[in-house]
């Protein structure tokens, strides 16, 4: 575990670098950040959903680099405490995809949405754009759970008019063949669905940012 803290220390130096001294003045910085989901577990280099989404937006024309802030079995809780050393000066955007460990553990919705109201403020008190990412409660929490969890995302979107991608995992979750076999998490042909529908809603954010810039 501390192995793999120092190395994601490590990456997000590197990435602030690359920002600071590379990417040219017109290139858009996303963050991807969440939790594995979003860190490609199990997932050989470059099949990670940021990684794919980079590419998907380059092969059409779009200037953006995206950095990969995922860490697996990353709560929201977690989130809120890394949330600024791990999302580096420089960022334009950050995809926010966090939640689905909570809902996993039961923690209690209400603490759900007031981390990720925090970590929303804390992005855009520095400027930095959000695209925010939904999930759903798994069934196995019951219906009560999840009528106080699944709101959660379209409030805050509401709340702090940020932009509400509303299923990360839209077009996988029931189907087996786009999962690893932990029935959890995609496969890199489930991150290419994923890349594929969210790609629409990432290209209107960017432009949004782009006009900021201007």
């Amino acid at each position: 575990m501390r192995f793999k803290v120092a190395a994601f220390h490590i990456a997000v130096i590197v990435s602030s670098l690359i920002f600071g001294t590379t990417a040219n003045a017109s290139t858009i910085n996303l963050v991807g950040f969440g939790d594995s989901l979003m860190a490609g577990y199990q997932l050989p280099p470059g099949d990670g959903f940021p990684e794919k989404l980079q590419v998907a937006l380059k092969e059409k024309g779009v200037d953006v680099s995206i950095a990969n802030a995922g860490v697996s079995g990353d709560t929201t809780t977690g989130g809120l405490a890394r949330i600024d050393w791990s999302v580096p000066d420089g960022t334009n955007g950050v995809i926010l995809e966090l939640g689905a460990n909570d809902a996993l553990r039961g923690i209690p919705p209400e603490e759900t949405e007031k981390n990720l109201d925090a970590m929303i403020a804390r992005l855009k008190e520095r400027g930095i754009g959000v695209l925010l990412v939904g999930m759903l409660a798994p069934p196995n929490m019951g219906a009560d759970y999840a009528a106080r969890f699944n709101p959660i995302y379209q409030k805050l979107a509401e709340k702090y008019q940020v932009p509400l991608y509303a299923f990360f995992l839209d077009g996988v979750v029931t189907d087996a063949s786009l999962k690893l076999e932990d029935g959890m998490h995609p496969n890199a042909k489930g991150i290419d669905v994923m890349v594929q529908k969210i790609e629409p809603a990432v290209t209107q954010f960017i432009g949004t940012i782009s006009s900021l810039k201007k």
